[in-house]
């Protein structure tokens, strides 16, 4: 972001942060990280990006660890048998984000991300983005595939599997453009 700032063909009011997998761990990190990024977007990021934690589902605690420890410091070890006593969930991530937009992506046949658990994190985030009087994901009800849903936080479950698809770009660019839109408009 800091080069970005630099670049005058960049409008760095409008700077998006996107990952998939391990960098959708990323992008919600750098964006909890640097108020600067406008909206954060995370597709299929499981166990340590959007998924929670203490739901022990898919690429839980102790699969994370096993199949890349280096992602996490040291003391998350200290959970791999008792998520339940975290002292936070992936929702709080979302939370540090606010009141900026924020966009979560599952795939139906992507186990390991814990689609449902995403959902979860979307929901369970709402009442932080209420304290700014802002609308989150607005439903309890995890949606059907190819169901976009919500407003400052957003959320879609695709048919599929692990991937980055035509399907998610579509939707990431419409939330983008939607509010970029209203910040504008608001000006």
């Amino acid at each position: 972001m800091d080069y970005l700032e630099t670049l005058q063909a960049v409008d760095s009011q409008r700077v998006v942060v996107f990952g998939h997998s391990r960098l959708g761990k990323a992008a919600l990190w750098a964006g909890a990280q640097d108020q600067r990024f406008a909206i954060v977007i995370s597709n299929n990021s499981g166990e340590g990006g959007a998924s929670l934690a203490r739901r022990n589902f898919g690429e839980n605690i102790a699969y994370s660890i096993a199949h890349a420890s280096w992602r996490y410091c040291d003391h998350f070890r200290d959970f791999i048998d008792r998520p339940q006593n975290l002292p936070f969930d992936q929702h709080m991530l979302l939370g540090l984000i606010a009141p900026r937009p924020v966009y979560i992506a599952s795939a139906s046949d992507d186990g390991l991300a814990d689609p449902k658990g995403e959902f979860l994190t979307a929901m369970h985030a709402e009442p932080i983005y209420h304290l700014f009087g802002l609308r989150g994901i607005n439903t309890t009800t995890w949606p059907k595939p190819n169901t976009p849903v919500g407003d400052t936080i957003g959320y879609h479950l695709r048919q599929g599997g692990h991937d980055i698809t035509e399907y998610d770009w579509e939707q990431y660019l419409n939330f983008a453009t939607r509010h970029f839109k209203e910040k504008m408009e608001s000006r």
